[in-house]
């Protein structure tokens, strides 16, 4: 099962990633209300109780392997509950049983005030750094709304080619092959994150309940 990164933080400059538990789900769902966010991840809006069984879920599933994006500067500050520094979320699909080395790439910054300021796009190079390094990741996919030029924008900044349209779901699907040159980039991009336990991290504040 997808438990790899259970316990994984991975903290960056402008973001952290952590895991997506349990307590990250009302503010996700509170997200997920939006017309805007649901036409941009073409999903249909759940119950609370639907979404709390979808996190369970993704959190055994074998073939996704998620990340709450939150920011860096307000959380690491430790004053900062994760669902209060949330700023959005980040996915790897391994969707092609005959190849596990691909992996389609999915990134939400949910949050207006978020947009536009590089958090999407250090989300993204950890993502595939992470997919790259412990998955076996070795090519990327992004398929993305054709009105969402910014996110289409951002994976060609990050070397991404586009290689299909489908008009029926008005859908561009980008792809990025990690050749040694890529991967050395995106090794490069992404040095300054530092991996942590997120059990770690939690307990000083647990400890302090008590």
């Amino acid at each position: 099962a997808m438990k790899i990164n259970q316990n994984t933080v991975l903290q960056g400059q402008r973001v952290t990633l952590v895991p997506y538990t349990s307590a990250h789900v009302p503010r996700y769902h509170e997200w997920m209300q939006s017309e805007e966010l649901q036409r941009l991840t073409a999903s249909e809006p759940l119950s609370l109780e639907q979404e709390y069984e979808m996190q369970r879920s993704w959190q055994d599933d074998a073939d996704k392997c998620t990340f709450i994006v939150l920011d860096t500067e307000q959380w690491s500050g430790q004053a900062c509950a994760d669902e209060d520094c949330m700023v959005g979320d980040v996915n790897l699909f391994l969707t092609d049983t005959e190849d596990p080395t691909l992996g389609e790439i999915e990134i939400m910054i949910a949050e207006p005030g978020y947009r536009g300021r590089g958090f999407g796009k250090e989300a993204a190079l950890m993502m595939m750094s992470y997919g790259v390094r412990n998955l076996g990741i070795t090519k990327f996919e992004a398929k993305i709304g054709q009105e969402n030029e910014a996110s289409i924008c951002m994976f060609k900044k990050l070397h991404f080619k586009e290689v299909a349209v489908n008009s029926v779901f008005q859908e561009v699907t980008l792809r990025l092959d990690v050749s040694d040159q890529e991967r050395q980039w995106l090794l490069e991009q992404t040095n300054h994150v530092e991996e942590k336990s997120y059990v770690e991290l939690k307990l000083p504040a647990e400890v302090l309940e008590t």
